[in-house]
């Protein structure tokens, strides 16, 4: 049977995010089973249950459950600045790509971009003297792990040598394999003054127990399991660098769940997305050459197996003779 006529699985496997995990049995019976009350009143026994974990897993005094990523992010923003303050962050931050110009609409903050790769050691030299001519330096931003950036990571040393960590967020949503959900932590001042922006934000949520009994779950039951895909990934990255240049030109390091690599010369992504999508395995789109597959949860060992197979075919569909 050729690649033409191969019939397509009934179900895509979908590697574009590892937000497109489902709720695991598990979870969903967690969820169910939720003692809810009104979180906007505070009495959310399952919400405050979250809050409370989560904070004593990453030593700070208090948490704040929020329905997104870019929620928290944009929150923790708003707090640490006033309006005319400027933050560094990278020049592929999600803050600053992928968040709809927040900085600007939400805090009335600049933003000076540092190149990824030098963000380390430039953010010294990157802060705004105290000259009335320039916006206050106020806050550094990152990304760990790093989504343009092939899910590179800082290490806790690097992070307190570029700056005092006041406040993190972690989203539950992608690996941990939540529906929805992230949580903003820091001291019990900084989620006092946070719970007030997210209530202007419209992000207060009345039974938000059944959501967040999804993240207790995860983070009882899936953090240690991370590891299993990073080992995905790197098999993937092992098929896709056995591939011909003509077909990918060049795979990013690969450190934890993402893989990103370049389409061989003169092949466009949108190509190599058609055709992996004809097999039943959904990649996505990096900009330009750049493509991206991520391993999650919902990717097993048969997933990835043929996800590489389909590599090879698309391979030779699309690079004939190579």
């Amino acid at each position: 049977m050729t690649a033409e006529t191969r019939p397509k699985p009934a179900t895509a496997l979908d590697f574009r995010s590892d937000t497109v995990t489902r709720p695991s049995p598990g979870m969903l019976a967690a969820m169910m089973s939720a003692p809810v009350g009104d979180d906007v009143w505070g009495d959310d026994p399952t919400v405050n249950k979250l809050q409370g974990l989560a904070a004593a897993m990453f030593g700070y005094e208090a948490a704040l459950f929020c329905p997104s990523g870019t929620m928290t992010n944009q929150i923790a923003i708003k707090v640490h600045t006033q309006p005319g303050d400027e933050l560094i962050c990278s020049d592929t931050a999600h803050i600053y790509c992928y968040e709809g110009g927040g900085i600007a609409f939400n805090a009335d903050a600049s933003w000076r971009l540092l190149l990824c790769p030098a963000l380390w050691c430039r953010v010294a030299s990157a802060i705004n003297a105290e000259d009335a001519h320039y916006p206050r330096t106020t806050l550094v931003c990152l990304e760990n792990s790093t989504n343009k950036g092939g899910g590179a990571i800082y290490s806790l040393q690097a992070m307190t040598q570029i700056a005092q960590v006041r406040s993190i967020s972690l989203c539950l949503s992608k690996g941990l394999g939540c529906p929805v959900g992230s949580l903003l932590m820091g001291s019990s001042a900084f989620i006092t003054r946070a719970h007030r922006v997210r209530k202007v934000l419209g992000g207060g949520m009345r039974q938000a127990g059944f959501l967040a009994a999804a993240g207790l779950y995860a983070l009882e039951n899936n953090v240690e399991r991370l590891a299993d895909d990073h080992h995905q990934a790197q098999r993937l990255a092992a098929a896709l660098a056995a591939c011909s240049p003509a077909f990918v030109a060049q795979v990013a390091p690969v450190t934890t769940n993402l893989v990103i690599w370049t389409a061989g010369p003169g092949l466009s992504a949108q190509a190599v997305i058609e055709a992996m999508a004809a097999e039943g395995v959904l990649v996505s789109g990096m900009g330009g050459p750049l493509l991206r597959m991520v391993t999650h949860l919902d990717v097993n060992d048969h997933a990835v197996e043929t996800a590489c197979a389909a590599l090879q075919r698309v391979q030779g569909k699309l690079c004939p003779g190579c």
